[in-house]
């Protein structure tokens, strides 16, 4: 394995901005050297279980957190944090939930999911680090 292959962190965000802020927070405060991004739930999915065009990262180690955004095309966050706790391979990996969603409905169900934590974006980058 190389170092292009390592993954500490996943981000699914389809909105350019916002990823781009979470990034660049990620950066700022050393979370981890490697972060993937994904743009919707069936990217996610396919990256965490070795599918599709990450067929490729079968021997390749789990991330060691993900951050999923509620509201991404395809599958929706809920779901693809359904998806991972449910399985044996990926249940323990760590998932915050980076939402603008204020919907305390959206927060106890991504609580009962197993959600690790649940952030509110900010509008501003001035907030986000």
């Amino acid at each position: 394995m190389n170092d292009r292959d390592i993954v500490e962190n996943l981000l699914m965000e389809d909105n350019p901005r916002d990823a781009e802020l979470t990034i660049r927070a990620h950066t700022k405060r050393n979370l981890a050297s490697h972060l993937f991004h994904v743009k919707d739930g069936a990217e996610a999915q396919d990256f965490l279980f070795n599918r599709g065009n990450y067929e490729q990262r079968k021997n390749i180690q789990a991330p060691k957190a993900v951050l999923l955004d509620l509201n991404p095309p395809k599958v929706d966050g809920l779901e693809v944090l359904r998806i991972l706790k449910s399985d044996e391979r990926t249940h323990m990996i760590p998932v915050v939930i980076v939402t603008s969603s204020v919907k305390s409905l959206d927060m106890k169900e991504a609580y009962k999911l197993g959600t690790n934590s649940y952030v509110v974006k900010p509008v501003d980058f001035g907030a986000f680090n």
